[in-house]
């Protein structure tokens, strides 16, 4: 519970530092000698959201390694995504591509190739799903 807390304590803490820096960029005008504030707000955000993707990952990790049956069920599923994507990028062709005037390998066409039919495939998968349980519930 104290976790809980503190967690609670430090999002009030940056909602009020946002809200004071968003006031003092609002105030502030257009020349460029009062706009240095925006570098170093984009920092202080790129910095607000490395911390939160790791206190994200610790906790997903975390729960991930306590629970048996869950990694199981976390690695068959990532293996099953990798399995697609591996099937997606022996499926993509590698010929060279031009594209507003800009000449394109054929590994870059082989990537998006892959990318699109990753994303066909796992369309396919979701469609699937959808029907299969839309089925099942006719059923009972």
């Amino acid at each position: 519970m104290k976790l809980h807390n503190l967690t609670k304590f430090a999002a009030i803490v940056i909602a009020i530092l946002g809200i004071i820096f968003l006031a003092g960029l609002m105030s502030s005008s257009d020349d460029d000698a009062n706009n240095g504030w925006i570098s170093p707000l984009i920092y202080l955000s790129y910095i607000v959201l490395v911390i939160c993707i790791a206190i994200v990952l610790i906790y997903v990790l975390k729960n991930l390694f306590s629970n048996k049956e869950n990694f199981k069920r976390t690695i068959i599923s990532l293996g099953l995504f990798l399995g697609v994507i591996l099937i997606s990028y022996v499926l993509a062709g590698d010929e060279e591509v031009k594209a507003n005037g800009i000449m394109h390998s054929g590994s870059t066409s082989k990537l998006v190739g892959a990318g699109l039919n990753a994303f066909y495939l796992l369309t396919l998968v979701a469609l699937g799903t959808m029907v299969w349980a839309f089925l099942n519930k006719l059923k009972k």
